[in-house]
C-alpha cells in the first residue's frame, strides 16, 4: 500500500504544477482562440499532462520513496540481519532474471515492506524495522519475495501506464466540462479567454472525474497483488508465502481501528470501501495461495 501512496502523492503533485504552468502559459487561450474548442489539440494536451505526470513520478519514486519514509539503502551490511537481507535479495532476485535492486530498511512499527524503481533492472526494496521485528526468516523472505515478483513483473511500469491514460480521460473531459460551464451557463463570449468559472468547474470535475478514476487504478492494483503473491510463492515457497500472509492478518487485527471510527477507514471491509483498496483482503489472497488460482 505505502508504494501506491507514494506514487499517487507525487503523480498528482505533478500533475497540479503541469496544469497550473499550461494555464500560466495560456495554452487555454490558445486553444479557444477559433472561437470553438479545439478537440484534437485538447486531446494532446490532457495526453501531454497526463502521462507525464505518470512518468516523472515514475522517474522519481525511488528518490521520493527514500525520502519520504526514510529508507536507508544498505551500502555495506553491518550485522547479521542486514547481511540475510541483502544475500535474500540477491538471490531472489537472480532467479527471477532481474537486476539486484537496492536494499533499505526504515523505521516504522507497522510490518510492511515495499518495492519501487522505474524499471526492472533498478529497482528499490525496503522493508520496515517493524516486519524485522515481528516475522520470522521464513514469513520475510517471502515478503522480499513478493516484493522481487513485483518488480519481476514490470508492475510499477504498467501502473504508470494505466495511471496516464486515466489522467488524460479525466484532464481531457473536465476541461470539457469546464467549457461547457463557460460558454453555455456562464456566456463567455471567448474573447479575453476563459473565465474563472471555467477554471473552478475544471477542479471540481478533476476531483470528482479523479476519484472514478482511482477505482480503475485500484482494481488494477488489487489484481496485480494476487499475481505478485503467485511470484513470491514460486520464490520462497507456497507454505512460507501462506504464513507471511497469516502473520500480516495477525498484525492487522491487532492494529484494527476502533469500532466507532471503523467505517471511516479505506479498509474497512465494506463493499463500497472495497473499491478503493490496494490491496485484496488478506483472507482471499490466502485463499488463492491454497487453491492454486
Amino acid at each position: 500500500m505505502k508504494r501506491i501512496f507514494l506514487f499517487v502523492l507525487t503523480n498528482l503533485a505533478v500533475l497540479f504544477v503541469i496544469n497550473i504552468t499550461l494555464r500560466l502559459l495560456g495554452v487555454d487561450r490558445w486553444m479557444d482562440e477559433t472561437g470553438g474548442i479545439n478537440f484534437g489539440a485538447l486531446l494532446v494536451m490532457s495526453a501531454v499532462i497526463g502521462f507525464a505526470g505518470s512518468l516523472v513520478s515514475l522517474a522519481m519514486s525511488k528518490w521520493s520513496a527514500k525520502h519520504m519514509v526514510g529508507a536507508q539503502v544498505i551500502e555495506n551490511p553491518i550485522d547479521p540481519t542486514e547481511r540475510w537481507l541483502v544475500d535474500t535479495v540477491s538471490r531472489q532476485a537472480q532467479v527471477a532474471g532481474i537486476g539486484m535492486p537496492e536494499v533499505a530498511i526504515y523505521d516504522a512499527p507497522d510490518v510492511n515492506a515495499f518495492a519501487t524503481g522505474w524499471n526492472r533492472n533498478a529497482a528499490l526494496v525496503a522493508v520496515s524495522t517493524g516486519l524485522l521485528h515481528n516475522m520470522s526468516r521464513e514469513e520475510a523472505e517471502a515478503v522480499l519475495a513478493h516484493e522481487i515478483s513485483h518488480v519481476a513483473n514490470g508492475d510499477m511500469v504498467t501502473l504508470a501506464l494505466i495511471q496516464g491514460v486515466v489522467n488524460t480521460f479525466v484532464i481531457f473531459f473536465s476541461k470539457l466540462f469546464g467549457y461547457f460551464v463557460d460558454r453555455v451557463l456562464l456566456k463567455n463570449d471567448g474573447r479575453n479567454g476563459p473565465g474563472i468559472g471555467a477554471f473552478a468547474a475544471e477542479i471540481v470535475a478533476q476531483l470528482v472525474l479523479g476519484v472514478l478514476a482511482s477505482i480503475i487504478v485500484m482494481w488494477f492494483s488489487r489484481q496485480r497483488e494476487f499475481r505478485a503473491d503467485a511470484g513470491g510463492a514460486n520464490l520462497a515457497g507456497r507454505n512460507k508465502m501462506i504464513a507471511a500472509l497469516e502473520r500480516l492478518k495477525i498484525n492487522h487485527e491487532q492494529a484494527a481501528l476502533p469500532e466507532k471510527i471503523a467505517a471511516f477507514g479505506i479498509s474497512g471491509g465494506r463493499s463500497f470501501s472495497k473499491l478503493f483498496m490496494t490491496h485484496p483482503p488478506l483472507d482471499e489472497r490466502i485463499e488463492a495461495l491454497r487453491s492454486g488460482s
